[in-house]
Order: C-alpha cells, then structure tokens, then sequence
C-alpha cells in the first residue's frame, strides 16, 4: 500500500479534495491529510477525518507527538507528498523555503516525491512572480499537475482551475507502477538550423521544452530514452541518453542510426522542411534589395521511421494554425503513422515558448483532446495514453 500525505492550502478548490481522498483509498493508498488553517475555513477537518480514517494534522507542533516533531513522522511516514489545492501564496511559501506551518515545513521535511495541483484565480496565476515560483519549483524536482482552464468560483474564465481529482490520480499512479518499465523510446524535440552562410541559417521556432518533458517524463514512468535534440536552450535532462544535433540531416542520420530497437518514436522536434542546396564558405554580402534561395526538400524523418519494416509505435507532432483536425487526421494517414499529437500555434495561450499547451490527440478510430495545462504535465497524458494505445 503506498502512502499519500495531502496536502490541503486555503482555497475554494478545497471541496474537490474530499472527493480525492475517496480515489486514493479506493485505489488502495494509505492517506493522511494535513491541513492550513485557511483551508480549514473552506471545509472541515471532520470530513477528511471521516473520509480517510485518521485524525487530521493543523499543528506545525503537536503535543500529543511522543517526541513532539509531528512534521518528521509524517515526513519520514509518506511515499508521495501531494499538495491539492496548492494556492499561490502556497507555491510562493514553498519556492522560498518558508516553514511558518505544518504543510510549508513538511514540504522541506520530505524525501519522496512532492506532486502540486495548484488552484488560484487567473490573473493570478499568470502574474510574474507567480511563474517565478513555478520555475523554481519545478527545478527543485516538484511535479506540477495541472492547472486547467475554464470557469473559476470567482466568475474568471482561464488557466488556473484545479484538476479534477480523478486526473491526479491518473498523474500519481502511473509515476508509481512504471508502464513503460522495459521500453525503449526515441524522442526528437526542438528546431533544426540550415545554414546559409558562417553567420545565418533558416530555423524553425521551437523552445523544445515539449520534447524534453516528454523524455523527463517518460524515464520516469519506466522508460529506456534516447532523445536526439536540435539546439535549445534548454539543459540536459539528467541520465537520458540525448545526441545533440544541428542540421534536418543531421538529426535524420541520428533517429536511423538509434531507431532498431525502440519499441516507441516520438516525433516532437519541428524539423526544417527545406534545406539550401548550397551553404556559401563566407558571409553572404548584402549588396541587392533581393536574392534567390536554391532550397532543397529534407528527409522526412517520422515517415521514414513509419515506413520501416517492424517500425515502433510511431506518434507525430503537429502545429497548425487552421483547420487543426483536418491537418493532423491528413498527416496520420499519409504519414502510417500510429498516432498525431497537433496543437494550435499564434493562439493567445500555449504553442511556441509557452509552459503552458493543449493537444488534439487522433488515432486510427479514435481521437481525444487534452486541455490546456503545463507542458509537464501534458507530456505524462500524452505518456499515459500512449501506453494505452500501445496495449490495445
């Protein structure tokens, strides 16, 4: 039985918690709730006493503790920390390493992993300082699920809504049974470059903060990576097997050269459809108002993945910014490819640098959208649902 401490910050979202303390037991997790004293304002204490079975923890110093350091218990005691909802004065507390309560000091108390579902207004949750702590946070390792976007208490419409409690289960319980325990996954991510000249080259925008969540996440829900990058100015994922490349060819040469074997290839890098046939040795000089490209077409490195004989599982990205469905139902055919991921680009949230993205995810018969949230997050449901189709 695994065993969940959760977390509750003082926000209205604090009613869906009940409703994910009853998931978790009933998924056969052991749960204690701790609680601020704002969330106490927004629902009993009672309910996730009689919900879970186990009194619930206010007190940052409990005197009724044998050694008086309830924090250390609890902490030493969970599997997962899991904080929802987590509100933005919450995030803020735990980004700067405060500990004026008991959730704040159990946060720096835990080894296990931490998951947060935040929950705030979304002004709020788009204000600067706000996407500060995020970062941070996720570069100390925190898990964000969500948030979604829709209709808020307060009568907003946007990003900031708590996700629904039975897609945080879905986020804890893959991280936790490994379904891609024994696979071997490829994964392209961020831009190609063709040079023109020694100081220019042509590019496709890309951040490849998509691809690299998608290799973070899938190592840890079991996975073997290989995750071959065009240039980002992103660092690293640790203990990933990553081949750094620059040109279309280059990264083509790389995907053939690692592919026997994979059991998956995801295709998240926004590869250059055109190349120049001639790269000049010295900078071109501007002398003329015009000039001529000679461009010659790339390999198209998912269909050749898609065409080879006992091909893995093959999932292509799209950006698009028309007739979405249409394209990526067009690409998933002409391409053999088992699976599409598109996405809207020049929309007013997601796309191109953003954390934040939605998918239009289409199979053979088959299609699902996964609404707007953090790219992290998004990556582990696109993961997750991966291993589904890969199963049927």
């Amino acid at each position: 039985m695994k065993r969940v401490l959760l977390g509750i910050s003082g926000g209205i979202a604090a009613y869906k918690s009940a409703e994910l303390v009853r998931l978790l037991i009933k998924h056969d997790y052991d749960v204690r709730v701790v609680m601020t004293q704002a969330a106490t304002q927004f629902i009993s204490p009672l309910t996730f006493q009689a919900l879970s079975a186990h009194p619930v923890h206010t007190q940052l110093l409990d005197a009724e503790q044998e050694n008086a350091m309830g924090h250390i218990n609890l902490a030493r005691w969970a599997d997962v920390l899991l904080v929802a909802p987590a509100t933005a004065n919450c995030l803020a507390k735990l980004s700067h390493g405060l500990a004026d309560d008991l959730l704040s000091t159990l946060y720096l108390a835990v080894e296990c992993p931490v998951y947060v579902a935040p929950a705030m207004n979304q002004v709020m949750w788009h204000k600067a300082v706000t996407q500060e702590n995020i970062q941070r946070l996720t570069q100390h390792g925190v898990i964000f699920i969500g948030p979604e976007a829709g209709s808020q208490a307060c009568g907003d419409v946007g990003l900031g809504r708590m996700t629904e409690p039975e897609a945080i289960l879905r986020s804890i319980i893959p991280s936790k049974q490994g379904i891609f325990q024994g696979k071997n996954i490829l994964i392209t991510a961020g831009p190609t470059r063709e040079r023109l000249d020694p100081v220019r080259y042509i590019t496709n925008r890309s951040s490849g903060k998509m691809g690299y969540a998608l290799a973070e996440q899938a190592q840890k829900l079991g996975a073997h990576v290989t995750l071959v990058s065009g240039p980002v100015a992103l660092s690293a994922p640790k203990n990933i097997h990553t081949v750094l490349v620059e040109s279309a060819a280059d990264m083509y040469d790389a995907v053939m050269q690692h592919v026997t074997g994979q059991d998956i290839m995801i295709a998240a890098a926004a590869v250059v459809d055109y190349t120049p046939g001639n790269v000049q040795a010295e900078k071109i000089k501007k002398q003329k108002k015009q000039t001529e490209l000679n461009l010659h077409k790339t390999k198209d490195i998912v269909a050749s993945v898609a065409s080879l004989n006992n091909k893995p599982f093959t999932v292509g990205f799209a950006a698009e910014t028309h007739n979405l469905e249409h394209y990526a139902q067009d690409k998933l055919i002409r391409k053999n490819l088992d699976m599409i991921a598109a996405n809207w680009v020049g929309q007013a949230e997601g796309g191109f640098d953003s954390d934040v993205n939605a998918l239009q995810v289409c199979w053979h018969n088959g299609q699902k959208t996964l609404p707007i949230t953090d790219k992290t997050q998004l990556a582990n449901q696109l993961l997750v649902l991966i291993a589904e189709r890969l199963d049927a």
